[in-house]
């Protein structure tokens, strides 16, 4: 899994590419939520675009987290998921959980509503 981060106004938008499941890539991923937040970084939207694989270990990475920054009074939304990776939230209901945007520009823009 690769991790790249880039800022649009105050939001931050991390592009995940590869597969998002446990083991090291898992900590890379909770690491970076974890150092945003101590950073005062609470809006943030999740690029799903090149995500091939998602196991319930990266559904938990994601719903922590939208935790993280909930409690904060920010938020972590998801953009650009492919139809298998809908599926997979639509299966665990998840997609109820999630605000889930087709592109990160709208999942920016719905920070400033």
């Amino acid at each position: 899994m690769k991790l790249m981060q880039r800022e649009i106004s105050d939001v931050i938008v991390l592009r995940i590419s590869g597969k998002l499941m446990g083991g090291p890539d898992a900590a890379l991923l909770n690491d970076k939520l974890h150092q945003l937040s101590d950073s005062g970084k609470y809006k943030v939207v999740v690029d799903l675009s090149e995500v091939d694989m998602m196991n319930s270990t990266g559904l938990g990475l994601l719903i922590g987290g939208r935790t993280i920054m909930q409690n904060h009074g920010g938020d972590l939304k998801l953009a650009s998921l492919s139809d298998r990776l809908r599926t997979l939230l639509t299966i665990s209901k998840l997609n109820t959980v999630f605000e889930i945007f087709d592109d990160v520009e709208a999942a920016v823009a719905s920070y400033s509503n």
